[in-house]
């Protein structure tokens, strides 16, 4: 398992956490919005991990978008369970694609 999909991996618990409809918005709000700065640079570091190891880009970038809009009180919840998702979903994918065997 590489660096970057282990990113990608907490990348997701997180913001499935975050997706918990009042759990989430409790973290966020009580902790000043601190949560999702701390995320938007989760999400830098996981994508220049991946530039670098060419992994999947993608979850990483919807990430991104995601702290920027997520102060938006329902859309952001929707945003991060859709991003959780998506980054569990490319998780499983890339090692799934890079196990497969060519015979």
């Amino acid at each position: 398992m590489k660096i970057s999909q282990v990113f990608i991996l907490i990348s997701a618990i997180l913001e499935a956490i975050l997706g918990i409809p009042f759990l989430g918005g409790t973290i966020v709000i009580s902790m000043g919005y601190s949560p999702l700065g701390i995320m938007f640079i989760l999400h830098v570091i996981t994508l220049a991990l991946a530039l670098r190891e060419q992994g999947p880009k993608l979850g990483s970038i919807v990430g991104i978008l995601t702290s920027l809009i997520a102060w938006i009180p329902f859309v952001g919840m929707v945003m991060h369970i859709l991003t959780a998702i998506l980054l569990f979903f490319t998780s499983y994918t890339s090692d799934a694609y890079r196990n497969r065997s060519y015979r």
